[in-house]
């Protein structure tokens, strides 16, 4: 039997550890509050980041070195910015061949690497060990069991493959591809472009107006992905539109929820405090996407909106202006 090692349990941590165990694999889940290690282990239920929620036997542990014993794949389902800290204390417990499997969606913030080039540098593991998982996979439907699709991306496709069967349900149905870069950037940009959605409807638009932010959004998803060496069909496919769509316009996404206190006239402190006091993730990852494009010499005139309201003061309205003011171009 496969044995997985997820580390995080979070609501995405956690309902991957439910796809993990439903469809087969053994799994141990490490949480880093004894309490929540505790309420898996012992009712198999997560009540401080997925209420509700039944899950199957799970094992759970405070204890990250007896969550990794024995694992051959090993998830990583901490946030980006918090990926490599988190790594480094890791790293010597994971097995020489294990597979690391990323479930964080960023850019780093100061290195712009992605997740899977901070993973290498960070554990000092081949591309062929490392994997990344993206797609639109809201964490409280697919823990409800409702149908969702995902992407395994690895250069190495028997590795690929390996966690594609590990993880396959009758409600969870993954995909491999060897574009890992792609699948990297859709995860990260997607974020980005859903805060542009939320302020939006937060101001009281309309589907007109969230259609053409997602539609140019995945324009400078795609600018930045070809940059950088990704395949565009990847962001054409589930890991690039498939997530942008479900993550701008589901109020499950916090990104969404985010930018819709933004919109309304709230303050990044209501926007917080809106979303259970976390702060979403596109709000750490445009700053380092911001950084990238420039690098890179990309135009990406929606993330430099949404880094200007976020970390320059600048008010929605005069974003909105800017965007809309900007010189007019073919398509």
């Amino acid at each position: 039997m496969t044995r997985a090692a997820v580390l995080g349990a979070g609501s995405w941590g956690t309902a991957f550890g439910k796809v993990l165990a439903d469809a087969g694999t053994e799994v141990t889940i490490w949480a880093r509050r004894p309490e929540v290690a505790e309420a898996l282990a012992t009712d198999h239920r997560n009540p401080y980041y997925l209420p509700g929620v039944q899950l199957p036997p799970v094992a759970a542990t405070d204890d990250y070195a007896r969550a990794l014993e024995g694992a051959d794949i090993v998830v990583l389902a901490v946030p980006s910015q918090s990926l490599r800290a988190n790594l480094k204390v890791w790293s010597p417990a994971i097995g020489p061949d294990a597979t690391l499997l990323s479930l964080a969606k960023g850019i780093e913030n100061g290195t712009l690497l992605r997740m899977s080039e901070v993973i290498a540098e960070v554990s000092g593991a081949g591309p062929e060990r490392i994997a990344v998982l993206s797609g639109p996979n809201l964490a409280k439907e697919i823990a409800a069991g409702q149908p969702a699709a995902t992407v395994i991306g690895c250069t190495d496709a028997e590795r690929a493959a390996a966690v594609q069967r590990a993880c396959v349900t009758g409600y969870f149905r993954p995909y491999t591809n060897t574009d890992v870069i792609g699948c990297e950037l859709g995860g990260a940009c997607k974020n980005v472009i859903a805060l542009a959605c939320g302020i939006a409807s937060g101001m009281g638009f309309g589907d007109n107006s969230l259609a053409g932010l997602m539609t140019r959004g995945l324009a400078e998803i795609i600018r930045l992905g070809v940059a950088l060496g990704a395949e565009p069909v990847t962001l054409a496919g589930l890991a690039g539109i498939g997530d942008l769509i479900a993550t701008c316009t589901s109020p499950l996404s916090r990104n969404r929820s985010f930018g819709q206190v933004l919109g309304s006239g709230g303050s990044m402190q209501a926007a917080q405090e809106a979303t259970h006091g976390q702060v979403a993730e596109g709000v750490k990852s445009c700053t380092s996407v911001r950084a990238l494009a420039a690098a890179k010499n990309v135009e990406m005139p929606l993330t430099e909106a949404v880094h200007q309201v976020c970390h320059e003061g600048l008010a929605v309205q005069s974003a909105l202006e800017k965007l809309l003011g900007r010189r007019i171009k073919p398509e």
